[in-house]
């Protein structure tokens, strides 16, 4: 397979060194320096093109990608807000994104245990439930689109909660308050707590590295080659 790679950062550089472990060849590297090379012969050779860079960036690199005739495979977040814009575009016009706020195997799998614990939870309105997302100091967004893809995950289960909120606490009794913390060179930890008065739930997921998230955008990527239209960890894995 050949990989065109949007954001040649410390993630493109992982993405590309485990498509080559896997067999593929990577026939561009596009970053802020040389953006106009994604208009030229090697970016249309790839079979689809890799995306992490930025929320303000990211759209603008899927169209541009699009106009080029390429599949995307993205992990950008904070852009989310122009969703729906995109899916409608995607299916005008024939286009094809794989997104996912979190390539990981292990979240995906959080994602579905968050989603039926919040359920169980939902009779139980003694529980009031609050999050925090710790990342490294590069991380652009907050609070992550892996946190807010948990938060919306619990509001669509509880009816006693309507939004999410950053910040330590929830001025409105039906927000999930989000921490959001960035220290290090943490990979990436999310953790939600359902407290009351008898007891506490803890619910964590800890990325020990960076190579998860790479590998999973490469999984995607194949995936992609085969499939069409607005894709994500759910066509994937198949849940």
């Amino acid at each position: 397979m050949k990989i065109a790679l949007i954001g040649y950062g410390k993630m493109g550089k992982l993405v590309e060194q485990i498509a080559q472990q896997r067999g593929h060849t990577i026939v561009a590297r596009i970053d802020v320096d040389n953006i106009n090379e994604i208009h030229s012969e090697a970016f249309r050779s790839a079979d689809v093109a890799i995306e992490f860079t930025t929320p303000n960036t990211a759209v603008a690199n899927y169209r541009m990608a699009w106009q080029e005739g390429v599949k995307v495979v993205s992990g950008t977040t904070g852009w989310t807000n122009q969703l729906q814009d995109l899916r409608n575009e995607i299916d005008a016009h024939g286009y094809t994104l794989f997104w996912a706020s979190n390539f990981s195997i292990g979240v995906n799998l959080f994602f579905e245990a968050n989603r039926r614990l919040a359920q169980l939870m939902n009779p139980y309105i003694q529980y009031d439930v609050r999050m925090s997302e710790t990342h490294h100091t590069e991380k652009k967004d907050a609070p992550s689109g892996t946190a807010i893809t948990l938060a919306e995950q619990i509001i669509g289960c509880l009816d006693y909660k309507s939004k999410w909120c950053l910040g330590t606490k929830a001025t409105d009794s039906n927000a999930i308050p989000i921490e959001a913390i960035r220290e290090g060179k943490v990979p990436g930890i999310h953790t939600v707590v359902y407290d009351s008065n008898a007891d506490t739930i803890t619910f964590t997921h800890a990325a020990k590295s960076r190579e998860g998230f790479a590998l999973g955008a490469v999984v995607a990527a194949e995936f992609t080659t085969t499939h069409q239209g607005f894709l994500t960890m759910k066509d994937l894995i198949g849940f």
